[in-house]
C-alpha cells in the first residue's frame, strides 16, 4: 500500500538538488518566540518548501502548529497567537527520508515523564533503519516514516545510566549521538531550555547568535541553520556550532559541552557554497556570495569562450555569472526574468499551462538576447530535466549561440546525508559524458568547473584550509554507508512501499 502525498510541488522543472530543511531555536525572556521563529523561518524558506512548523513553551505548557506549504501559507495571526512562550523551535522541511505528508512535518512534539519534548532535524541518519528497528523491538510506536521521529523517540528515553537526580537532557543527547550515524543539525525544545546539536562531521550547518536587550525582550540567544536568519530577527552572529557540540539556551544564557568526539576532519557539505545557502549567509568565516563569485572567476579561467554577453540562471547562479563576466571581460546582463511569486503552489496547472513548462518559472529578456552569443552560467546540472527547456527558451528569445558553463563539477554520485539525490539513476552525469549531456540539452558548448577549481574557489585566499564533503562529485563518502547499501533493495524498499517514497 502506498499512501498518497498531500500537496504537489510546482518546482519539478527546476533541476536542483533540494536541501532537507532549515532549523531555528530561540530562548529570549520576554520575547514572542513564535513570532520571532516565523520571521527566521521566512529567511530560511529556501532550505525547504514542503512544510513548516513552530513549537513553543512558556515554562509551563507547550504549543505546536505545523502544516504543509510555505511559511506564509502555514502561519497567520490566528494560529501564531496561541503559540505562547519565550522559547521555541521552528522547522522548514523538504523531504529526503519520508514522504511529503503532514505526518512527516516537523517539529515533532511529544509529552514525556519530564514535560514536553520537541525536535527539529536537518539531515539524514544513515543508520536510521537499525535505530528504527530497535525502537520497534522495545515496543515504541512510530507514526511517520521520518528518521526525525526516530530521533525524538530516542531522546524521550532515559540514558543508559539512568537519571537518579531527575531528567538529564544533555545525557540523553549524548546517548543519542553515540548511536547515530549520518548528518544531523538538531534543535530540541524542552520545558525550560532549547538545545542545539551538530553531528561530529559538521555535515549540515548550524550557527549561534545573540539577541540584544530591547523593548520586546531582555536579550537572549538563537540558533539557526544559516546566519541570514539571525540577521533577519536582529540577532548578532556569534559563531558556528562546532561539530559534535551541544549548546543549551536557557535563562542563564548559553552553555556548551561536547556531545561526541568530532571527526578528525570537519566535512561541511560543499553544496552549501554551490547552491543551498543564501548568498548573504556566512559559512566558515566567509560570505557565500563572495565564494560563488570566485567559483565563476575560476570557471572563466578554466573554460573561456568568445561571446557577447554573460547571463546567469536566476537567482542562485547570479553571483557566479558576475564573477565569470568580470574575469572574462565580457558584459554581464540579465537574460531571464524569474516569476518569483509562482514558487511552490498546491494549485495544479491545467494541461495547457503544464505544457508551457518552464515558461511558468522564467521569461526571456529578448532585448538582451537577440542575435547575441550567450554564455549561460548555472550552478549545477543534476538530473538534466531543466537545461534543455531553458535553452530552448533562450533561443526563442533570439540567442544566436548558447554556451553553458557550470560553476561546479559534474554530479556523478548520490547523496545520503540530507539531499534529495539518493540514486545513481537520477544523475545525468553518472551515465552520460559531458559531450553527451551537451547534446542532450542542446547547447553549443558545455563545460564544468574542475574539482580542483571548486576547492580553490571555496578556500579563497585565506590561510586556513577547510575540508568539505564533496561525495556527490567524487564518490568518497566521509561516513559509513554499509547499512544504506545492504538494505537498499530489501527493508528500505518495503519501508517505502508502506509509507510512501
Amino acid at each position: 500500500m502506498r499512501i498518497a502525498d498531500c500537496g504537489n510541488s510546482h518546482d519539478d522543472e527546476l533541476d536542483r538538488p533540494h536541501e532537507a530543511c532549515g532549523v531555528f531555536g530561540i530562548y529570549a525572556k520576554g520575547a514572542d518566540a513564535a513570532r520571532t521563529a516565523f520571521f527566521a523561518l521566512y529567511a530560511l524558506q529556501h532550505r525547504g518548501q514542503e512544510s513548516a512548523g513552530i513549537a513553543t513553551s512558556d515554562g509551563h505548557a507547550s504549543y505546536l502548529h505545523k502544516g504543509m506549504g510555505l511559511v506564509s501559507q502555514v502561519f497567520n495571526e490566528d494560529n501564531l497567537g496561541p503559540l505562547k512562550g519565550h522559547l521555541g523551535i521552528g522547522h522548514n522541511r523538504y523531504s529526503t527520508t519520508g514522504s511529503s505528508h503532514i505526518r512527516n512535518a516537523q517539529p515533532y512534539l511529544i509529552e514525556t515523564m519530564h514535560g514536553p519534548l520537541a525536535v527539529g532535524h536537518n539531515g539524514n541518519l544513515t543508520n536510521a533503519l537499525t535505530l528504527r528497528r530497535s525502537l520497534l523491538e522495545r515496543g515504541v510506536g512510530l507514526t511517520s516514516s521520518s528518521d526525525s521521529e526516530v530521533i525524538t523517540q530516542m531522546l524521550a528515553a532515559p540514558p543508559p545510566g539512568g537519571e537518579p537526580n531527575g531528567p538529564n537532557w544533555a545525557a540523553r543527547i549524548v546517548a543519542f549521538m553515540a548511536e547515530a550515524e549520518g548528518a544531523y543539525s538538531l534543535v530540541i525544545l524542552t520545558q525550560n531550555a532549547v538545545y542545539a546539536v551538530r553531528d561530529p562531521w559538521g555535515l549540515r550547518p548550524l550557527c549561534l547568535g545573540e539577541l540584544p536587550n530591547g523593548p520586546c525582550g531582555r536579550g537572549g540567544y538563537a540558533v539557526a541553520s544559516e546566519s541570514c536568519a539571525l540577521g533577519t530577527i536582529g540577532a548578532h552572529f556569534l559563531r558556528q556550532v562546532e561539530p559534535g557540540e551541544i549548546i543549551r539556551l536557557d535563562a542563564e544564557g548559553y552553555h556548551s559541552q561536547p556531545g561526541r568526539q568530532p571527526a578528525p576532519q570537519s566535512t561541511l557539505c560543499i553544496f552549501e557554497y554551490v547552491y543551498f545557502a543564501r548568498p548573504d549567509s556566512m559559512l566558515e568565516g566567509q560570505t557565500v556570495h563572495c565564494v560563488r563569485q570566485r567559483l565563476g572567476a575560476e570557471l572563466a579561467r578554466e573554460a573561456p569562450i568568445h561571446a557577447d554577453v554573460v547571463i546567469g540562471v536566476p537567482d542562485s547562479a547570479t553571483p557566479a555569472a558576475i564573477g565569470y563576466a568580470r574575469t572574462a571581460g565580457i558584459p554581464y546582463s540579465e537574460g531571464l526574468t524569474k516569476n518569483r511569486y509562482i514558487g511552490r503552489t498546491f494549485i495544479q496547472p491545467g494541461d495547457r499551462l503544464r505544457r508551457a513548462g518552464i515558461h511558468l518559472k522564467y521569461n526571456p529578456l529578448t532585448a538582451n538576447l537577440a542575435g547575441q552569443r550567450v554564455i549561460l552560467i548555472d550552478d549545477s546540472i543534476v538530473r538534466g530535466n531543466t537545461a534543455g527547456p531553458l535553452l530552448r527558451l533562450l533561443r526563442e528569445g533570439g540567442a544566436a549561440e548558447i554556451h553553458v558553463r557550470v560553476s561546479s563539477p559534474p554530479v556523478r554520485h548520490p547523496c545520503f546525508m540530507g539531499v534529495d539525490m539518493a540514486t545513481y539513476d537520477e544523475l545525468i552525469a553518472h551515465s552520460k559524458t559531458v559531450e553527451e549531456v551537451r547534446q542532450h540539452i542542446g547547447a553549443d558548448s558545455l563545460a564544468h568547473l574542475s574539482y580542483e577549481g571548486m576547492l580553490r574557489a571555496v578556500d579563497g585566499d585565506g590561510p586556513e584550509h577547510h575540508n568539505h564533503c564533496s561525495a556527490c562529485f567524487t564518490g568518497q563518502y566521509p561516513i559509513r554507508l554499509e547499512e544504506w547499501w545492504s538494505h537498499k533493495t530489501q527493508e528500505k524498499l518495503a519501508f517505502e512501499e508502506i509509507w510512501g517514497a
